[in-house]
């Protein structure tokens, strides 16, 4: 690739930003799905305060969005690094370890000497959802001056969550318009709080934009139910198309000419969380490898499928490009939106 006549060397198909934590899933048949309408999906995780509460299973994996999505990456050989920042203490050590697993650069991980590794305490019902418990430590706070600007230049930055900071995310649309390289961005919550009027010049200048349903009710300020007055809204802000996830009911895909709406494929729920960073990160590896957005949208199901049917965000991605004939099995429809 050329910018202003000048041959750009890539150092990486893409850079993934943002967060880096240790997740613990805890599942007991012991917690409670009871009907909140007050609660994010309307249910609320219920168990006994002051007592012991029997577990069936613990489990220690790596997560945060931006190593989910490395991994993916890196799995499907697409040479990947990551940014991000983790405590001085043997978490750190764990993250960087199952990176290099995943075949992805570490280099860019930043060290934080005071504030621990950030955590997860995830606690699953025997239904696949879950509760969050979230100590975010380092995760949230990514060193603008310790990134090396000048040298990042790769053909796609893969933004997650930035614990607010929009300055870090200028900066990172900077370098992307300076070395000619696309973005994918799946804003955080402490993102999506500062709402639409703030968000939208940010969104004009990434290639692709990514939320579930609900957050992008939140930044359209219309009930998720209105999908099409949300895609009115906010769809035609990214230069390329607008993700919408909806859990098990599917995803959505909105470019400037049409919408496209892909089921849910088949599968026990095991686990939703790193979902959306399975879906997300799918979906970009399909575009980098085909430049097709029907064959990147079934890629990123076929992900997300892998992820919600075992137990970790990391655990069932995709390991291998899918083959045709698997390709061939999913159907992505055009939408049709209702109010």
């Amino acid at each position: 690739m050329t910018k202003g006549g000048k041959k750009i060397k890539h150092t990486h198909d893409i850079i993934a930003v943002g967060g880096a934590v240790v997740d613990h899933y805890v599942r007991s048949h012991a917690f409670e799905i009871k009907k909140d309408p007050h609660a994010p999906n309307g249910f609320d995780t219920c168990f006994p305060f002051d007592s012991k509460i029997p577990v069936q299973s613990v489990e220690i994996q790596t997560g945060g969005g931006a190593t989910n999505a490395a991994a993916t990456f890196g799995n499907l050989k697409i040479k990947s690094a990551v940014i991000c920042r983790t405590g001085a203490d043997i978490y750190s050590q764990l993250i960087r370890e199952d990176l290099r697993k995943h075949r992805v650069d570490d280099c860019l991980v930043q060290t934080d000497k005071e504030l621990g590794t950030g955590q997860s305490t995830i606690l699953l019902a025997d239904i696949g959802s879950r509760s969050i418990l979230v100590y975010r430590g380092a995760s949230a706070l990514i060193n603008k001056r310790e990134i090396p600007w000048s040298t990042l230049n790769p053909r796609w930055f893969y933004i997650t969550s930035l614990g607010g900071d929009l300055g870090l995310l200028s900066l990172i649309l900077d370098r992307a318009e300076a070395c000619g390289a696309s973005v994918f961005w799946n804003p955080g919550n402490a993102e999506l709080s500062k709402g639409l009027s703030k968000l939208a010049p940010f969104i004009k200048r990434v290639d692709l934009f990514d939320v579930n349903r609900e957050e992008a009710g939140q930044l359209a300020e219309q009930p998720p139910r209105h999908l099409k007055k949300i895609i009115e809204t906010i769809g035609h802000l990214p230069k390329i198309g607008l993700l919408v996830s909806d859990g098990p009911k599917g995803c959505y895909l909105h470019t400037r000419c049409c919408t496209w709406y892909a089921p849910p494929l088949p599968g026990k729920r095991v686990n939703t969380t790193g979902a959306g960073d399975a879906l997300g990160s799918g979906f970009v590896a399909g575009f980098i490898k085909t430049c097709d957005l029907s064959i990147a949208l079934k890629v990123g199901m076929l992900n997300a499928l892998g992820v919600i049917t075992h137990m970790g965000a990391k655990a069932g991605l995709l390991t291998e490009w899918p083959s045709e004939n698997i390709l061939k099995r999913i159907v992505i429809k055009s939408a049709r939106l209702h109010e």
